[in-house]
């Protein structure tokens, strides 16, 4: 049982979901303060500022052995933020961003997003990667993932599909089987 419940990671909650991501609007990388994330969150969702931050379940056991969950994010440090310069002045006001980008490509972050957001639903052990390597397109032909599109990476002899948002040079993998992909020939 985690110690605390999960808390929603996206705000308003149809965000990302059948908005064409060019009228999107504009779109903030946010560099938070070290593990603020969730606190930033939650002030930014009191205020009524558009934001996401990829929260997923983490599982470690205790010294004792027992498990204990907890919801941490994706990728540390970082919320994306939609809005213009008043939603971004009040992101600062709260104290909790150490600084602040804007997203030259708002419509590719948004297709990266709600990527990220697929593999997240699909609640498949994830694995944070930070290290982009170069390697084949593919898109997954079969299985709860059908039509996303990815790297292939492998990790510790396991096929890995790699979904990365571009713009931070970071991702989140997940294993998955040769049989269910399909090369994508640019």
């Amino acid at each position: 049982m985690p110690i605390l419940p999960r808390e929603p990671d996206l705000f308003p909650e149809n965000l990302l979901a059948d908005m064409p991501a060019a009228a999107s609007g504009p779109w903030w990388l946010l560099y938070s303060l070290s593990r603020q994330e969730k606190e930033l969150v939650r002030r930014l969702r009191v205020q009524g500022v558009p934001h996401y931050c990829p929260i997923v379940r983490r599982q470690l056991r205790s010294p004792a052995g027992r498990l204990r969950y907890s919801f941490v994010p994706l990728f540390a440090g970082y919320v994306f933020l939609q809005g213009g310069d008043e939603e971004r002045s009040v992101a600062l006001q709260t104290n909790r961003v150490s600084r602040c980008l804007a997203v030259p490509d708002p419509a590719g972050l948004v297709r990266d997003l709600r990527r990220i957001q697929q593999l997240i639903a699909c609640d498949a052990p994830l694995t944070p990667e930070a290290r982009l390597t170069p390697g084949m397109r593919v898109r997954v032909r079969s299985g709860p993932l059908v039509g996303l599109e990815g790297t292939v990476i492998e990790r510790r002899g396991q096929t890995r599909l790699l979904v990365a948002i571009e713009f931070i040079q970071q991702g989140a993998s997940v294993q998955i089987g040769d049989y269910q992909l399909e090369r994508i020939d640019l």
